[in-house]
């Protein structure tokens, strides 16, 4: 069983891993690029800003600067221009975003298997595909009325508490969709409501100000495509889980007789 399980993941979430990717290179890919074009302009004019300010503010004592002092410098000059690795533009770095979504997709897949398993349903690709529409529901649209996706240089706020107010709604919305679709309790139907309701009326946490780099028109569509894309992942991998789920169970169905 445990065997099954881990090649229907796998197998269901590569199938619809490698759909999305197709169509993340053409959709998300070339407005993050165009962000961080604006997100690198916005860098080095402030950069260059700085730069001036301080030459201006240290010219009168820039001659009796130590040796010491300038190699001091010169170090923390350099070590400002290390950066973590990152993978180089070009076929490097769409071999990197296809593989991490690839993996996301296999997370997916794992996850709607072991939901689906837990609460008895019928795997199946039609009803795997309405979980995974339930699940973006719960990881996408729900906490992206607070946390929309976001391009490259938007402002944002305190991580740690963006991060505990996504996980919160995700699961309080989760919990709010299965109450209301698989309780016929009439009380547990009214929880289900409040906890759909409850993390917006909590509210996310949002930056001090909303400013970004990237034009507001680009974000928009960044943010409309991710969304779009998000949703495609979750009832594709459902889908993909729910095919796969089948053929596995109609192929041991055939050794049994057999």
């Amino acid at each position: 069983m445990i065997q099954r399980l881990l090649t229907v993941g796998l197998l269901a979430g590569l199938l619809a891993g490698l759909a999305v990717a197709a169509l993340q290179n053409v959709t998300t890919t070339p407005l993050i690029l165009a962000a961080e074009v604006y997100e690198t302009a916005a860098e080095q004019a402030h950069a260059g800003a700085a730069t001036q300010d301080h030459v201006t503010r240290d010219h009168a004592t820039h001659e009796h600067a130590t040796p010491e002092h300038e190699h001091a410098g010169a170090h923390e000059q350099a070590g400002a221009h290390e950066q973590a690795w990152e993978p180089a533009p070009g076929l490097e770095r769409t071999a990197a975003t296809s593989v991490a979504t690839g993996v996301t997709s296999v997370g997916y897949a794992f996850v709607l298997l072991a939901l689906m398993l837990v609460a008895g349903e019928t795997i199946e690709p039609k009803r795997a595909a309405l979980w995974g529409a339930c699940a973006f529901a719960s990881t996408g649209l729900a906490t992206s009325l607070g946390l929309a996706p976001e391009l490259p240089g938007s402002a944002a706020g305190d991580l740690a508490a963006r991060q505990l107010w996504w996980i919160a709604t995700a699961a309080s919305t989760g919990a709010g969709l299965f109450a209301l679709l698989r309780v016929e309790r009439p009380l547990i139907k009214v929880l289900g409501v409040a906890l759909l309701i409850a993390p917006h009326v909590i509210g996310a946490p949002q930056p001090p100000a909303p400013e970004s780099t990237a034009p507001a028109e680009l974000a928009a569509r960044f943010a409309a495509a991710s969304l779009a894309i998000h949703a495609l992942t979750w009832i594709l991998a459902g889908a993909a889980v729910g095919f796969v789920w089948r053929r596995f169970a109609a192929k041991a169905e055939t050794e049994a007789a057999a």
